[in-house]
């Protein structure tokens, strides 16, 4: 039940916004996700208590054609919820700071994709993932598309749009011919399946799992994204409102990487063993391609854009290491990556809200006026370039590992966006908050308290990440355990 709530909570919020104006919306959409992170945190501490069983809704959707309205929460599952529930309350503070037209409907955009997200993070049925993998898509669309920042708005949702609702029609087709496998061949529906469990016992030969997981990877492959399936990544990114690239780079990237783990290493192990180093070559070629690229930026939200481009290429590197440590060093930076990047662009955006420019080169100086500012700016930074005892280091060391106890040759070259991140991060820093004076020296204004109200939970996290990873990882490693042991490792 603790599941249907957490679904559903913040649909019923955002129906309601409709129906309200001004600080009612407000509060309104800030209550129900403070809440929703609440109920996300009490299940945490019965997952402690009781595991994962007590989590378990099962109810027959379609009966007739064996599709389950099935959702539950592991311990992998658990910790996505908790990183969406806990960024959307600072995803909507960050809205409160702007006057956009329309903002009820805004706000209720935001929490419909909520519950779109916390659906392909527990959806246990084939058909059910599709469904809420659709569902997170129409909000992003209009949110970047209506509230876009420039007038070339349309046209980049339009390829964001365009590329998801492609690969995700190739993971349709490959549910599909896994569904139909899973009865026999009598024609009659009715004992067919779209259950994750009934996938897991199918016994495909090598020939389908090969075609299989390009199928179902299609639409994985996109989401994150990985080179060379990210060239709507930057624009959108970009050009989107600053709520809206959070909720892209901060949580929805984390689908594809969630969806890889989840439905394609157990589903399909042999096409894994198969492609899997081709995929672990693209990986390696996004990392270095994002670092040389962000390099080259002058925008500082472009350039927050390539270097999640890179650190996304490190997780599917990890991931596709098939290595336990590997895994682990996935999901801690995923709940690394999305509190970092997400501490990022709202640097950003309260730079540009004070200086009315997101240009390297018109900034400068600013540091002597905003302590506070640079010092939130520096912790987010250093914990993007992995430093000890931030998040980022415990999440890219582990990734490395496992990429290197795959191969020696891709650690190595992995591991060079370390020192890629920190060239074009620090020396970034260097430009827009130190060096000479620029025109907005004198007048810019340091974060108020509204500001660090949002900054200070991140910056809690990284800390809390980086020291103590053992709260995060030990609520994951049954599940990755058990994901190994499907996929034959």
């Amino acid at each position: 039940m603790l599941t249907a709530v957490l679904l559903f909570l913040p649909l019923a919020a955002a129906l309601l916004l409709h129906f309200t104006k001004g600080g009612t919306a407000r509060a309104l959409a800030l209550g129900a996700s403070l809440v929703e992170f609440a109920l996300a945190a009490y299940a945490a501490v019965q997952y402690k208590l009781q595991g994962a069983a007590g989590f378990d809704l099962n109810y027959a959707w379609i009966p007739s054609f064996g599709i389950n309205f099935h959702v539950g929460m592991d311990g992998l599952s658990l910790l996505l919820v908790l990183l969406t529930t806990f960024l959307v309350p600072i995803i909507l503070l960050t809205a409160f700071k702007h006057d956009y037209h329309n903002p009820s409907a805004f706000y209720a955009l935001v929490l419909f994709m909520q519950t779109g997200l916390i659906g392909v993070f527990t959806s246990l049925d084939a058909f059910l993932f599709y469904f809420f993998w659709e569902v997170a898509l129409i909000p992003i669309y209009f949110l970047a598309g209506v509230w876009g920042q420039s007038e070339r708005r349309i046209q980049v949702t339009f390829k964001f749009f365009l590329y998801t609702i492609v690969g995700s029609l190739f993971m349709l087709a490959g549910f599909v011919y896994l569904y139909l496998q899973t009865g026999p061949a009598t024609g009659s529906l009715a004992l067919h399946s779209s259950e994750l469990s009934a996938f897991y016992n199918l016994k495909l030969s090598a020939a389908e799992q090969s075609w299989l997981f390009w199928l179902i990877f299609a639409a994985f492959a996109v989401k994150m994204p990985i080179f060379p399936f990210h060239t709507w990544q930057p624009d959108t990114y970009t050009e989107s409102p600053t709520p809206a690239t959070m909720l892209l780079s901060g949580i929805m990237l984390k689908m594809g990487v969630y969806g890889a783990m989840r439905w394609l290493l157990p589903v399909v192990p042999l096409g894994v063993s198969q492609w899997g180093k081709v995929v672990m070559i693209l990986a390696v070629i996004g990392i270095l391609y994002g670092a040389i690229i962000a390099i080259r930026q002058r925008d500082v939200k472009r350039l927050i854009a390539y270097s999640s481009l890179s650190h996304v290429g490190l997780m599917a590197a990890g991931l596709f290491s098939l290595t336990q440590i590997g895994l682990q060093g996935t999901v801690v930076q995923m709940l690394a990556h999305g509190v970092n990047v997400v501490g990022m662009f709202f640097i950003a955006d309260a730079l540009e809200r004070r200086t009315g420019t997101r240009l390297i080169a018109d900034l400068g100086g600013l540091t002597r006026r905003t302590p506070v500012l640079t010092v939130c700016f520096l912790v987010m930074l250093l914990s993007t370039v992995a430093l000890p005892l931030t998040g980022g280091f415990v999440g890219e060391f582990l990734l490395l590992a496992g990429v290197y106890q795959y191969n020696a040759w891709l650690g190595a070259v992995a591991a060079l966006t370390i020192i890629f991140s920190a060239v074009y991060l620090l020396r970034m820093f260097q430009r827009v908050m130190l060096g000479p004076d620029s025109a907005h020296s004198e007048t810019i204004t340091d974060l108020t308290g509204g500001e660090l109200l949002i900054m200070v939970p991140l910056i809690a996290l990284v800390f809390w990440l980086g020291l103590f990873p053992n709260s995060f990882l030990h609520i994951s490693e049954p599940a990755i355990q058990q994901l190994l042991t499907l996929a034959g490792r």
